[in-house]
């Protein structure tokens, strides 16, 4: 039984795939033992804090600027990432327990000049010279984030919600809904009595 398991892993990554897998779990317990694995290539950039739960994975392409040393990013335990997430923290970015993450994500607690309010910056400033403007960022326990999900400054994030592939989330979200779109909206919501989603109007679907 060992040894079909053994050969089917051979078979399904090529022994180059094997060794390019045994030398990142080995740079992974270098750098950050508390996580199981971190693909090549990664960037991180910790000038503030990085707190990193235990079982955290992600494939290849990760960017992590925590830029400033008061900016903060915490995660919590068994975070799972498929290729290029890119997260930007100067004040905080916190994750939770159990997240699934696909690949193209973007999450920021920042963004070059404020567009509301009295003092809106001027689109004659070059976008590089405009202020940077921080509000932070929560995603909560067991949240599943789709393909190329952008999810900006200020927003909440509840428990247990699904974010469809190529939304925006500009705005905070409850917990336990399904949103979708851009910017993204809560399409369904789970109803604990019944057990099951209902769109956002209420029936069954």
């Amino acid at each position: 039984m060992a040894a079909a398991k053994i050969l089917k892993v051979v078979k399904m990554y090529g022994v180059l795939g094997l060794s390019r897998l045994f030398l990142d779990v080995v740079w992974t317990k270098l750098l950050l033992p508390q996580a199981r694995i971190i693909r090549k290539p990664f960037y991180i950039k910790k000038e503030g804090t990085l707190i990193l739960g235990p079982g955290f994975s992600c494939g290849p392409g990760l960017i992590m600027d925590i830029l400033g040393e008061d900016a903060v990013l915490e995660i919590g335990k068994d975070l799972k990432v498929y290729h290029n997430l890119h997260i930007g923290v100067i004040e905080k970015v916190t994750i939770g327990d159990r997240v699934l993450i696909a690949s193209g994500v973007y999450i920021s607690d920042h963004s070059h000049g404020t567009y509301s309010g009295a003092e809106q910056s001027s689109p004659l400033t070059p976008p590089n010279d405009r202020p940077l403007v921080s509000s932070p960022v929560t995603i909560g326990d067991d949240c599943w984030l789709g393909e190329r999900v952008c999810v900006l400054p200020g927003v909440t994030i509840g428990k247990g919600v699904t974010v469809g592939a190529g939304s925006v989330v500009t705005s905070s979200l409850p917990d336990y809904v399904i949103a979708a779109g851009s910017p993204a909206r809560v399409i369904k919501q789970y109803n604990f009595e019944t057990q099951q989603w209902e769109s956002a109007k209420g029936k069954t679907s």
